[in-house]
């Protein structure tokens, strides 16, 4: 039997879990390799040499890889795909992970992904007007007085 190229499993994926647009495995797989590629350079590991990045490593990755990829249309072009929050880039990676199209370590969880950053913080709010950010935060720390 031949092998499928990555379309075809994602095209798998989707008719089991249509959540998340295709496009969205695309950039995860692309993201991944983004997050090991900087870890590598981080390390200084020879090129080849690489080791399992924890979920954490991965959600950071895959938000400067989205930032450089979408700019201020980051959060826009993510919800659009079905990504909305950590745990869908989880959803996601583990689908791959789940046709070995990525691998995990052995203490590895989908709920690992869930206590990331929160997309407004992450995505919007880098590209609000600093009078803006300024007058959100005022807000925001007046509700915490008020609970």
């Amino acid at each position: 039997m031949a092998e499928l190229d990555f379309t075809e499993i994602v095209t798998l994926i989707r008719k089991e879990d249509p959540r998340y647009a295709g496009q969205a495995y695309g950039f995860v797989r692309e993201g991944l390799s983004f997050c090991v590629e900087a870890a590598r350079k981080r390390e200084k590991r020879a090129k080849g040499q690489t080791r399992q990045l924890s979920p954490a490593e991965v959600l950071e990755g895959l938000r400067e890889f989205a930032l450089a990829q979408f700019g201020p249309l980051t959060a826009t072009v993510l919800a659009s795909w079905g990504i909305r929050c950590c745990a869908d880039f989880g959803e996601v990676v583990f689908n791959l992970i789940e046709y070995q199209l990525c691998s995990k370590s052995e203490t590895d969880r989908r709920e690992d992904f869930a206590t990331g950053y929160d997309f407004q913080e992450a995505f919007l709010k880098p590209f609000q007007p600093e009078r803006r950010r300024a007058r959100a935060e005022r807000g925001e720390r007046a509700l915490e007085k008020g609970r």
